[in-house]
């Protein structure tokens, strides 16, 4: 919220400096965001007269100007304005001057031949608006020598300040006045009001069909108004503040808004369709031309203002086009009301509208303000644009506000760790406007002013509907005692400056620091740093892109559709980020870079309706060739490669890799036979790895080879934590046997490790596969696969029988389980 000095000291009596107040504000908990002084920039520009006005005798569209500026010279201008003439009286500048609109300072200079010694300025040139029709044309008695800010009233700085969301008094230039009173900064000056006489019965009347649209209003209709400017003095106070002065009408409800908190908007009598203006919901169907030009389809949740033809304005938010204030209103209704916030939270977040009536309304208004923000109104309506007013129109009643809450003295050192005195305790309650219902020595109870809705309410949460009823009331009852007393406490320290608060540390519960992160967070962290240890470079992309690019790489359901997207092209959730590093590596391919190792911790989304719409996904993806070495040629990525990335992964967060098989039913997007899926049982699929189909790569264009793999961070169970043992560091030797199998082509090695490992758990230590060869001297239809076993004794060194038995169990396991027999 901004509001000038000038503003300020008309509801404050002080002496205090533009730098005390912004201190103090800050020191009580209303933070000064910024000061603009206006009249800095200015300060060197003074009121000048011209002498003559010439044509510059080489130039068509310049004039020679002779210019006094006060100070007993004359000076030589050359100007380029259409208006400049003998007599006018204007702003110059000197040389030396800083010019804002321009941005340069200005300098003596010669132009076409005729010396320029200073310029005569316009509006925009000044940072004063856009106008550079012609320089600023003043009153012929406007005072020559003067400083231009002193005479426009611009030595006015601009203070702009950012309110919590639950200090709405303190939207307001009175409720700032008040909080820098009560901190000693100065006096709250009265604002008394006197009634405005009713002559004639009101042409307009309420009524409120629903109480969850407005649970109070009052109007007042003026007739005989003359709609024109509003004063110079309300302009420039509405414009110093960014806002645009409209009518003198809606300007008063402009200054209200601001100088009171208090909105208010006033309505066209003869606009309005009928003598009845309903609180009501609004209708299936109902739409509302708004002020700001837009049309906005309301729900059966707004609360609207309506006449007998539907909707003028959305209650407490914005009014309707059709029934504003213009230049033709003669007669208006000034509506003055009160609403629920959460609603006009609500409403307008729905219709995205920010509104400085809704920015009041959301936060909470007084309550008890009404009537007397009604007359004020009514009477400045009068004073300004003339007419008489008529009686009051009202519906609903004033709510029952009143509360008290009571503050133990003892808890101001406790919770704030402050030693007040009990009377400065009592006095800083007071200077706010806690007037005391009741002292004794150990705690006051105060009645909270209307104004406080923050203090002793209703409490910003509901509570746990599935909460029994008899722990529902005990927590209710807590919250109601101790709450206020909180907020309470809040107050005293802070009127005495928020640094006079003693720091204290926060207790240290444990030498060693807590985990900063969940399982969740620890498993990609390491994921990522896996990846990186294997050569590949994070990446973060967007987890959209565009829908046919998403089908590529799987289904592209309506549910996963963006319905906003920030370019046409990113429409659609990505099925894996597989998809997004594949363009990525296209995209590089595209610039000469086609060697790519890439990898993104990132989300994958499946269609809703499957129950997981957003999977944890570590993927890579490799195109291109190896990195030269001395100890390997430089060759083309394969699906090897990123199985190997896809299994250290696992491996590094905990997944037992014995457990873990391997099957050919990897998506489409990968090249059938040179892909598979890791998994962990039957049903648990940990990643999938593979090359990239061919139509894949051409429909991205990427030339070369291009492998993929994606682990499934979420399927990966945490790991059992159990107590650390004496590591088990067997006395005896192992022994290593190799045998080699010959299979059918279509036996998965995996299957042919996993028979000989079981075939005795508790003396084979490994099993791992070293050799596969196809070709000569092989039967058609046949492989051979070499494994080598190692054997680990733990009670004594084995015996040659004890070997041979041992490979015995380990044929006859391989074939039983997969019908391979030892080779010859």
């Amino acid at each position: 919220m901004k509001f000038t000095l000038s503003w300020l000291r008309e509801h404050l009596e002080t002496e205090a400096s533009l730098d005390q107040i912004t201190t103090t504000l800050s020191a009580i908990g209303i933070e000064v965001e910024g000061v603009e002084d206006r009249a800095a920039a200015l300060a060197s520009f003074r009121i000048a007269r011209v002498i003559e006005a010439v044509q510059h005798p080489n130039a068509d569209r310049l004039r020679a100007l002779r210019v006094d500026l006060g100070d007993g010279r004359e000076y030589s201008v050359v100007c380029g304005a259409p208006n400049a003439r003998t007599g006018m009286v204007g702003v110059a500048a000197l040389p030396g001057a800083f010019i804002p609109g321009t941005g340069i300072t200005l300098k003596v200079g010669e132009i076409r031949g005729v010396k320029s010694e200073a310029m005569m300025l316009s509006a925009r040139e000044m940072g004063l608006g856009e106008d550079h029709s012609g320089i600023v044309d003043l009153p012929a008695d406007a005072p020559v020598g003067t400083r231009y800010v002193d005479y426009a009233g611009l030595d006015d700085p601009v203070i702009e300040i950012k309110v919590t969301p639950n200090r709405g008094d303190a939207l307001s230039v009175r409720g700032i006045a008040r909080d820098l009173a009560a901190a000693g900064l100065g006096t709250l000056k009265s604002w008394e009001v006197a009634p405005v006489a009713a002559t004639y019965p009101s042409p307009l009347h309420w009524t409120i069909e629903d109480r969850r649209a407005c649970t109070w209003v009052l109007g007042r209709a003026v007739r005989g108004v003359t709609n024109g400017p509003s004063p110079q003095w309300l302009q420039d106070r509405l414009t110093a503040i960014g806002l645009r002065p409209i009518n003198a009408l809606v300007d008063v409800t402009n200054f209200f808004t601001f100088a009171y908190g208090r909105p208010l908007h006033v309505f066209d009598v003869r606009k309005v369709a009928g003598t009845t203006l309903s609180m009501r919901m609004a209708r299936p169907g109902e739409e509302l031309l708004a002020l700001n030009g837009k049309t906005y389809a309301l729900t059966e949740e707004d609360g609207v203002i309506a006449d007998a033809n539907g909707v003028e304005a959305l209650g407490g938010v914005i009014g309707g086009e059709h029934s504003g204030c213009d230049e033709t209103t003669t007669e208006c209704f000034i509506e003055c009301a009160l609403f629920d916030p959460v609603r006009i939270a609500l409403s307008g977040r729905r219709h995205d509208v920010r509104t400085d009536a809704r920015s009041r309304f959301e936060r909470g208004i007084d309550p008890a303000l009404l009537p007397k923000a009604l007359e004020a109104a009514t009477r400045m309506i009068m004073e300004l644009c003339g007419g008489e007013a008529s009686e009051v129109s009202e519906a609903g009643a004033e709510p029952a506000w009143r509360r008290n809450a009571t503050l133990r003295f003892e808890r101001i050192a406790g919770l704030g760790g402050l030693d007040l005195p009990r009377e400065e305790a009592e006095r800083r309650l007071s200077a706010l406007g806690f007037s005391t219902v009741s002292r004794d020595a150990e705690a006051i109870t105060v009645a909270v002013p209307s104004w406080r809705n923050d203090i002793a309410g209703h409490g910003a949460l509901a509570q746990d509907p599935s909460l029994p009823a008899d722990r529902a009331r005990v927590a209710a009852e807590g919250c109601a005692a101790i709450e206020p007393e909180c907020d309470l406490v809040e107050e005293v320290l802070r009127l005495g400056g928020l640094d006079a608060v003693p720091p204290v540390s926060m207790p240290i519960t444990s030498p060693v620091p807590r985990p900063s992160l969940t399982p969740k967070q620890a498993r990609a962290a390491l994921a990522r740093r896996v990846l990186a240890a294997r050569g590949l470079q994070d990446c973060v992309t967007y987890g959209f892109l565009a829908r046919e690019q998403a089908a590529l790489f799987g289904d592209t359901p309506e549910g996963l559709r963006v319905e906003n997207p920030i370019a046409s092209d990113l429409d659609q959730m990505r099925p894996t980020p597989v998809a997004s590093l594949a363009m990525a590596a296209s995209r590089n391919a595209a610039r000469g870079f086609g060697d790519v190792a890439l990898a993104e911790i990132g989300g994958a989304y499946r269609d809703p309706a499957s129950g997981s719409s957003q999977l944890a996904v570590a993927a890579g993806v490799r195109a291109g060739m190896t990195g030269a070495s001395w100890a390997a040629p430089s060759r083309a990525v394969d699906w090897l490669d990123v199985k190997g990335d896809a299994l250290a992964v696992l491996e590094r967060l905990g997944v037992p890799m014995a457990a873990v098989q391997v099957t050919a039913d990897a998506p489409g997007f990968y090249h059938p036979g040179r892909s598979g899926v890791l998994r962990q049982g039957p049903k648990v699929v940990l990643a999938t790895f593979g090359e990239l189909h061919p139509k894949v790569r051409a429909a991205l264009d990427i030339p070369g080879a291009a492998v993929g793999f994606e682990v499934f961070l979420d399927a990966i169970a945490e790991p059992k934590r159990r107590k650390k043992g004496v590591p088990d560091l067997p006395a005896f030797q192992p022994v290593r046997r190799d045998f080699a199998f010959l299979a059918n082509a279509d036996v998965s090695a995996e299957a042919l490790l996993r028979a000989a490992r079981n075939a005795d758990k508790a003396l084979i230590a490994d099993v791992v596969l070293f050799d596969r060869y196809a070709g000569e001297k092989l039967p058609e239809g046949k492989v051979s696969l070499a494994i080598q076993a190692t054997l680990q004794p733990r009670e004594r060194t084995l015996t040659d029988a004890e070997i041979e038995a041992a490979g015995q169990k380990i044929v006859a396991a391989v074939a039983k389980a997969t019908g391979a027999v030892l080779r010859g």
